[in-house]
């Protein structure tokens, strides 16, 4: 049999095998050390752990906005206007949920960071949804 490059023997890929067997049939782990197992999500993770966050998603809406908007934009996107940030964001790839939110703002603004333009984006939300704007 030829083995190619494999740094492994055919012993060891056995013993693998074996090791692996039980996982792949249960569907769940079967080692009887925890710390082998990686852990759960906990409660109190940052919500960016779950996958991309969008106004809608997030708990804490500005905070885990801006926290997202920093990740894709970084420093060098500021300070922009809508226009511009939006094409950053699609040169990106960011979700549609991060994007049209920003495409919605007024094009005459101007944000120096991500955490302005959170709060913008998040006060434009509140103030579109009937509440009262926010301080």
């Amino acid at each position: 049999m030829q083995r190619g490059s494999d740094r492994l023997n055919v012993h060891r890929d056995d013993e693998m095998k074996h090791e692996l067997q039980g996982l792949l049939r249960s569907g769940h782990p079967t080692r009887t050390e925890e710390w082998h197992d990686p852990e759960p999500y906990a409660e109190d993770d940052p919500e960016v752990t779950y996958g991309p966050v969008t106004p809608s998603r997030a708990p804490a809406r500005a905070e885990a906005l801006r926290l997202e908007l920093a990740r894709v934009l970084g420093r060098t996107s500021f300070p922009a206007g809508p226009a511009e940030l939006t094409r950053v964001l699609r040169g990106r790839h960011a979700p549609d949920g991060l994007v049209e939110p920003v495409r919605r703002l007024p094009l005459n603004a101007r944000y120096d960071s991500a955490h302005r333009l959170a709060e913008a984006i998040v006060q434009a939300q509140d103030e579109t949804a009937g509440g009262a704007p926010r301080p």
